[in-house]
């Protein structure tokens, strides 16, 4: 396993306003389909969001591997120093969403240094 880049630390804010931009499809809502922003002693966050944030295909129980690569693409085009980890998936919504049939995905992600 190759080592992790040293992630640069930003403001809890700043960071949130960016995966909040970034998890909002205006061509479903105008809001965000961000549930949860977790922060981590390395320096790196795990955004957990509601899963209809992407459009399945009937039958889908899932995303594809497109519709995550096309996050992580939309990612990397709002803040291109971004490092997304190749881990993602399904999770638990916790206590933020009290509707049981409602689906959470996560996905992690820091911010390298600039040069």
């Amino acid at each position: 396993m190759k080592d992790l880049p040293a992630f640069q630390r930003r403001r809890f804010d700043q960071v949130h306003k960016y995966i909040s931009r970034v998890l909002t499809n205006p061509r479903q809502a105008s809001t965000t389909r961000l549930v949860k922003l977790l922060t981590y002693d390395d320096g790196h966050y795990r955004a957990i969001f509601r899963g209809d944030y992407f459009v399945l295909q009937e039958g889908a129980t899932g995303p594809t591997k497109s519709q995550w690569s096309t996050l992580k693409k939309h990612m990397k085009r709002i803040a291109p120093e971004v490092f997304i980890f190749k881990e993602h998936g399904e999770i638990p919504c916790g206590p933020e969403v009290r509707d049981p049939s409602v689906r959470c995905y996560y996905i992690d992600f820091g911010f390298m240094h600039r040069e």
